[in-house]
Order: structure tokens, then sequence, then C-alpha cells
């Protein structure tokens, strides 16, 4: 019975698997080994991890429902990838660049792989390794810059005349590198305003764009 049910299984399946795997393998190298290790984000190496999954599965079986359809299936298939590209829009919260590049990366192997179903696993390979390589040298090569939202209570130094005051106080009050601030929302009442601060940093520190940094006003008394 056992044998009877390996042998409903395709060739093309199986090349499929092996393909699977590849991809699996160099999509875990690159969220788990260069993405992870500097933002620690677990909810986006689940997402990545998901998506690229679920993408290589979908393209596979549409390619395997349109195989047959001569003519449309260059069109079908065409109109289902640009739905897979539009899903990117489709989310609640701001993903920083950063994540947005490792998600059009993801989606893209996950897509190449799946399509590669003529070309030889040799190619296909090294097709994925210089992925990773390019990754590799980005990420060593540039840093990242860095955003942060920031609630300031000086906003005597918020003047296009007192810039280099203000960038010296966060400095010393944040301890980071930064390069850049733009005023945001003023309130006079509270003698607060937001800033949104720019700073270098050898990790990315995606962990902690989309969290704002309360700097309470000093007691002066």
């Amino acid at each position: 019975m056992i044998d009877n049910f390996f042998q409903g299984i395709t060739p093309a399946y199986y090349a499929m698997l092996i393909r699977f795997v590849i991809c699996v393998v160099v999509s875990w190298i690159i969220i788990d080994r260069l993405y992870y290790r500097k933002s620690k984000r677990r909810d986006f190496y689940f997402t990545f991890m998901l998506i690229s999954i679920s993408i290589f599965f979908l393209v596979f079986f549409m390619i395997f429902v349109l195989e047959d359809m001569k003519g449309k299936a260059g069109i079908g298939l065409g109109i289902g990838l640009f739905g897979i590209f539009s899903i990117m829009r489709y989310r609640t919260d701001t993903m920083p660049v950063r994540e947005m590049t490792y998600l059009f990366i993801i989606i893209a192997l996950a897509v190449v792989n799946a399509l590669a179903s003529t070309m030889p696993l040799l190619e296909l390979i090294i097709t994925n390794i210089i992925v990773i390589l390019a990754i590799i040298i980005c990420e060593w090569r540039l840093k990242t810059e860095n955003v942060k939202l920031v609630q300031y209570d000086k906003i005597e130094l918020i003047s296009p005349d007192k810039r280099e005051e203000l960038i010296s106080d966060l400095k010393k009050r944040t301890g980071l590198d930064i390069t850049k601030v733009e005023v945001g929302a003023i309130d006079f009442l509270r003698d607060m305003t937001v800033l949104r601060v720019h700073y270098r940093s050898t990790d990315s520190g995606s962990n902690s764009v989309d969290k704002t940094i309360k700097l309470y006003k000093q007691d002066l008394q």
C-alpha cells in the first residue's frame, strides 16, 4: 500500500521538492544568519520564513494548473506574480526599508526557485549563492542609517541657528551617533516637540525603529 502511495507521486513533484529544499536552506541562511543576527526581530523572522515557503508552493502549483492552458498560461502567471508582489503593500505598520528589501529578496528567490523547473540544479544553486554573497557584501561594506522618533523637551533648541547645539544635546543624552535631526510636531503648551533622529550604528536598529523614546523634561530646580 505504501509503495502504491509513492508511485502516485510524479517525477516533477520530486524535482520540486529538491528545489524547495534549496529555497528553504537559502532563505534560512539569509534570514537567520544575515538578517536576524543584527535586527533580532522575531516577528519578521516568522514572516519571512513563512512567506518564502508559501510563495514557493503558490508559484509552483500555479504553473502546474496553468501548464495545460498554453497561451493563457503566460497571462495567468503574470497576473499571479503581480498579485504576489502586491501583498507587500497590505500591512498595518510601516515596514523599515531594510525589512522591505529583505522581504523583496525572499519573495524573489522563492519565485525564482519555483520557476526554475528546467534550470540545472548547479546553475540554480550558483544563482542563490550569488544573491547571498551580494547581501553579505552590502551588510559588510555599508553602514545602515537608523531612525528614531524622540519626544524632546528643550524646544528652545529647535530653531535652525541652534541645530548643532540640538544635535550635541541629543548625542549626550542618547549616546547615539546622530547625523541629522528633523523637527516635527511642536506643543508649546507642554514645551515638547517630536524629532525624527537619524543616526549611524553597526547594528540595524530595526528592532527599535518603530518605538518612541520619551525624554522627559529635566528638573531644573
